[in-house]
């Protein structure tokens, strides 16, 4: 068993659903701090005790960058036990896979960027610039209280990096077939059509919010946004939640609760999605109430050489050109790159994440750190 694999049955063993990070990181800075790390711990929440954050160091002794190696240890919940064909938090192999919750997204990716960071620093203990660790326990949840602080504390040090490596899965079908520069944003909103109540048998006395909305809702979905750009797709948009009704088949209900997301690229603004659809709902007449949540800005990385460096390293590793691809949902990559130039995810498949029995081939674990120890040696030996 490899010291990577090793460690990530480890983390994986440990119950971390968000924000709970059960000791992960923890074990995680003994570790670094015994290879030379500055560790400096940051919890978050009441007290000060419920989101756990890692900020962690090794300053060369020659000038050069600050590269940072970035990801979380909080996992989604696992589901009912009954859906695993053994337990979630008990790491299991079967036919060449590592199974267990976390174990793509990404527990295996933590591991693999501990171990590296262990070998890099042991065999260029003069390395330039510094080396890097942002951790935290908050991205699987809210987001609040995790990564975002972790940035703000940073600048609050006039402290940047200028290369970031995210250890997301963003590989598709095999290890190192696809590197994420870039993230859509996301605008979301609670959309209230206010009708009036009353008797089916009686529409005339009520107002049908249902009826109300739908065609509101057939022109936005069939609305084309933007066209993207170079780097981004065009921008979406869904409706996630539905809801309507009292209960009895009899009453027509007096408002419809619709939920719905943009996905967007930098083409469009959410100032001016959000000017679209109030446009449309008053040239519709619904009588509404709308309250919007911007989760994430989207943000692109240009190549450089931080994608250079990555690139080669996964050429000399897994024998392909990684693609680059800004698909997905959200990461933390889009706080980091308030103070970081240069942001890349790259990790394992994701085809297994968040569904039971998630699982990573045993065979990638160690080129996945091999790829993220190459990358530090072209950024920083």
């Amino acid at each position: 068993m490899t010291p990577t694999l090793r460690l990530a049955e480890e983390l994986i063993a440990r119950p971390s659903v968000s924000p709970d990070d059960a000791g992960c990181q923890a074990l995680i800075a003994q570790r670094l701090a015994a290879a030379g790390f500055e560790c400096t711990a940051l919890p978050r929440g009441p007290q000060g005790a419920v989101v756990s954050n890692l900020w962690a160091v090794h300053r060369g002794k020659r000038p050069g960058p600050t590269v940072g190696l970035a990801g979380h240890t909080d996992v989604v919940p696992p589901g009912p036990d009954a859906a695993w064909a053994t337990p979630p938090f008990v790491p299991s192999h079967r036919n060449g896979f590592l199974f267990g919750r976390g174990a793509a997204d990404m527990k295996t990716s933590v591991a693999a960027m501990v171990v590296a960071a262990e070998e890099f620093v042991a065999a260029q203990p003069d390395h330039a610039g510094a080396l890097a660790f942002l951790l935290t326990s908050d991205e699987e949840s809210d987001a609040v209280d995790g990564t975002v602080r972790i940035v703000e504390w940073l600048q609050q040090r006039g402290q940047r990096l200028q290369a970031c490596i995210v250890g997301e899965p963003t590989s598709v079908q095999r290890l190192g077939d696809t590197i994420k520069n870039g993230r859509r944003g996301s605008l979301s909103a609670r959309l209230r059509v206010i009708g009036v109540q009353g008797h089916v048998a009686y529409p005339h006395l009520a107002r049908n919010p249902v009826h109300i909305a739908a065609p509101l809702l057939a022109e936005l979905a069939a609305t084309r946004w933007d066209e993207g750009d170079a780097h981004f797709p065009p921008t979406t948009w869904q409706v996630s939640n539905l809801h309507a009704g009292t209960g009895a088949g009899n009453v027509i209900p007096g408002e419809a609760i619709v939920e719905f997301n943009f996905r967007f690229a930098p083409a469009s603004t959410p100032q001016a999605l959000q000017a679209r659809v109030q446009e449309a709902l008053a040239r519709h007449g619904v009588e509404h109430e709308i309250a919007w949540t911007l989760g994430a800005e989207p943000f692109v990385t240009a190549p450089g050489s931080l994608s250079s460096a990555l690139a080669q390293a996964v050429q000399a590793e897994c024998g392909l050109a990684p693609e680059l691809s800004t698909s997905g949902g959200t990461s933390d990559g889009r706080f980091i790159r308030r103070i970081c130039e240069q942001v890349i995810e790259f990790g394992p498949v994701n085809a297994s994440i968040h569904q039971a029995n998630e699982c990573v081939e045993v065979a990638a674990i160690e080129p996945l750190k091999n790829v993220y120890r190459r990358t530090l040696e072209l950024l920083l030996a």
